[in-house]
């Protein structure tokens, strides 16, 4: 899995990368995300779009690696790693994002994570929303988008 990982990062020919990517996305397993989550790093945004766009077609496989990537040191990695995550069940999507909200710093991340809950957001991911809202109280959009997600999840979700 390694090497299709490298060949990937590597390769500058389009139709094979899309060969490389229809590879991993047949063995959608862990390593296969693995090779993929490498490249969220990666100067080359088609490559790091296409990637995320692989992993979102493997949810299970795509379920190893992002507490990692929503974890990542990188801020750049964590948001893009938001995306990952819209494409779980509801409710893994709402547990990893709240996680993320609970300790996440950047008011980006924020927004990424907040905007994919105000799609798939249930009661589970309140308390994490009251908590980054009150974090981030003086940010111009993060209080108003997280009162938007909060009133559409409402008391009976």
């Amino acid at each position: 899995m390694e090497e299709l990982g490298a060949a990937l990062g590597s390769e500058g020919d389009l139709r094979r990368r899309e060969a490389l990517l229809a590879s991993l996305l047949a063995i959608a397993d862990a390593s296969a995300a693995a090779a993929l989550a490498q490249h969220l790093r990666s100067e080359d945004a088609g490559l790091r779009n296409a990637c995320i766009e692989t992993l979102q077609a493997m949810p299970d496989a795509a379920l190893s690696v992002l507490p990692g990537l929503l974890s990542d040191p990188d801020p750049d990695v964590r948001l893009l790693a938001t995306e990952i995550a819209r494409t779980q069940p509801a409710e893994a999507a709402n547990a990893l994002l709240a996680r993320l909200l609970e300790a996440e710093t950047h008011p980006n991340v924020c927004g990424a994570a907040v905007e994919v809950l105000a799609e798939v957001g249930t009661s589970g991911a309140v308390k994490a929303l009251r908590i980054t809202r009150a974090r981030f109280a003086s940010e111009a959009f993060l209080p108003m988008a997280i009162d938007t997600v909060l009133a559409r999840i409402g008391p009976g979700r």
